[in-house]
């Protein structure tokens, strides 16, 4: 009796086993990034943003893969994955990916980074290397390739309308409103302040009906005081 071997199941791991930053100031920039973006696209189910997960671009092929720093994957559903699969994921590749470099990057491995990206469909690339405060981007062009962006130092997101800044030796990312992203511990001191000014204003508003209470009886006792004469 012949029977049809069964076709081996593909494992896609959702770890490659690499560290997701060599030291504390490219962790740090990885996270600032990608819980900015979260905040920003918070409203937006429509808005999938990741750090350091697997990006595997072809069905049947796990060894294929790349784990960009942060990406963005504009018109996916939020919620967890352990890994992203794109063609579970309508066959959407993140349009917008950042690589935030330690000394331990080689040239070589961000070649083959850039040259993933580049074939797999990314719209914007960015390249920001902290310890050398040098920051590099590529946009596809109208070719369906990936150009190198002349003048990233001011630069504003076709996709995302975030803003880039380097100057006075200080990178520094804008929202749509104008403002910078922050880090962690300043997310953390700006929503204790917004308490505290919440907190206040409920307290002048208790205060402000308190008085007018306080005044209402007043003159309910003035009015039943008075005797107009007959």
């Amino acid at each position: 009796m012949v029977t049809t071997p069964q076709p081996t199941q593909v494992i896609y791991p959702d770890c490659d086993g690499n560290p997701m930053s060599d030291n504390t100031r490219q962790f740090r920039w990885i996270v600032v990034i990608k819980e900015n973006l979260e905040i920003l696209f918070d409203e937006d189910p429509n808005v999938f943003v990741a750090g350091d997960l697997l990006w595997y671009p072809i069905e049947g092929n796990n060894k294929l893969r790349q784990a960009p720093d942060v990406m963005v994957a504009i018109g996916r559903p939020k919620g967890d994955r352990g890994s992203y699969k794109q063609w579970e994921e309508g066959n959407i590749p993140p349009q917008v990916v950042f690589e935030i470099l330690s000394p331990g990057n080689r040239l070589k491995e961000m070649a083959k980074k850039q040259e993933f990206y580049d074939h797999y469909g990314v719209e914007e690339y960015y390249v920001f290397d902290p310890d050398r405060l040098d920051f590099n981007g590529w946009l596809r062009n109208q070719a369906g390739s990936l150009q190198v962006i002349d003048q990233p130092e001011n630069w504003t997101s076709p996709r995302l309308g975030i803003r880039f800044e380097l100057q006075d030796e200080q990178f520094t990312i804008y929202r749509p409103d104008g403002e910078r992203f922050l880090t962690s511990t300043e997310l953390a001191k700006q929503a204790e302040q917004q308490r505290q000014e919440a907190q206040q204003q409920r307290q002048r508003a208790e205060s402000a009906e308190a008085r007018l209470r306080e005044l209402e009886a007043r003159l309910r006792e003035l009015e039943g005081d008075f005797h107009p004469e007959g």
